[in-house]
């Protein structure tokens, strides 16, 4: 089978400039079409910015299916890469998730919503997923989505595996002084599930009114299903990852004992 070639997406926070994250975003896609990518992968709620503040959050949120990502299945057909990134979902019952969607070839092939919230950054805003991730099908290879905190918990990950991925693809905001999950635990995940991690993280400085000033960690990377780093960016700067989701996984889901630890 032919290797994943994914592409991460390093890159700074332009906060509540919807219409310009979208360019940017299509003139990312273009250089990873360039690079034969199959897919590239956005910060967390890449299309408004994180830190934005409750009010503005809820004034960008927008259905699955809203005017975001018509445009980003636009992009989608025109540079032949799939897109996977995060923004303010608004649901049927008012609420608002954080959310990420993968979509291909103009249409929805994969979603998911932030099951474990940040702290009061994401407890005063979003509501937490009700159900646990699931794997789906995505050009010949099985994968599932993750958003920042999630992969920090073993379970999310394991759940993902157990169903069936074969890679996990991370939008994610993290800050100064948590660099250990991208130089530990993402590693660790994909080693310990045997699944490739894509985890795409901003760099710089987020500021916005009624949000806090946030300092972005970088280190974006993508990890083997051995644990290998295929690529790793650096803690400052924009930056467009290019790696083949590759490597042997590890025993563990064979030699694990649900019969004692379920």
């Amino acid at each position: 089978m032919t290797p994943l070639r994914v592409a991460v997406w390093q890159c700074a926070s332009l906060p509540g400039d919807v219409a310009g994250n979208l360019a940017r975003l299509e003139a990312a896609c273009e250089r990873a079409a360039a690079e034969g990518a199959d897919v590239l992968v956005t910060p967390e709620m890449f299309v408004t910015g994180y830190d934005i503040g409750a009010e503005r959050t809820r004034a960008l949120a927008e259905p699955a299916d809203g005017p975001i990502a018509a445009a980003v299945a636009e992009i989608t057909r025109r540079t032949g890469v799939a897109v996977a990134y995060g923004y303010p979902e608004l649901l049927p019952d008012g609420a608002v998730a954080n959310a990420a969607q993968l979509i291909d070839g103009g249409r929805v092939v994969g979603a998911h919503r932030k099951a474990h919230l940040f702290g009061g950054l994401d407890t005063e805003r979003f509501a937490p997923a009700t159900e646990r991730p699931a794997a789906f099908e995505f050009r010949g290879h099985r994968i599932g989505m993750l958003i920042c905190y999630d992969v920090e918990f073993p379970e999310a990950v394991r759940s993902l595996a157990l169903d069936g991925a074969e890679a996990v693809l991370v939008p994610t905001a993290n800050m100064v002084p948590y660099e250990i999950v991208s130089t530990v635990l993402v590693r660790a995940r994909a080693y310990e599930n045997g699944v490739a991690l894509a985890y795409a993280n901003y760099c710089g400085t987020e500021s916005f009114e009624g949000g806090s000033e946030q300092v972005y960690a970088g280190l974006s990377t993508v990890c083997g299903a051995d644990g290998s780093v295929l690529a790793l960016a650096a803690a400052e700067g924009e930056e467009l990852l290019i790696a083949d989701l590759t490597g042997a996984p590890q025993p563990y889901l064979r030699d694990r004992r649900p019969d004692l630890f379920g």
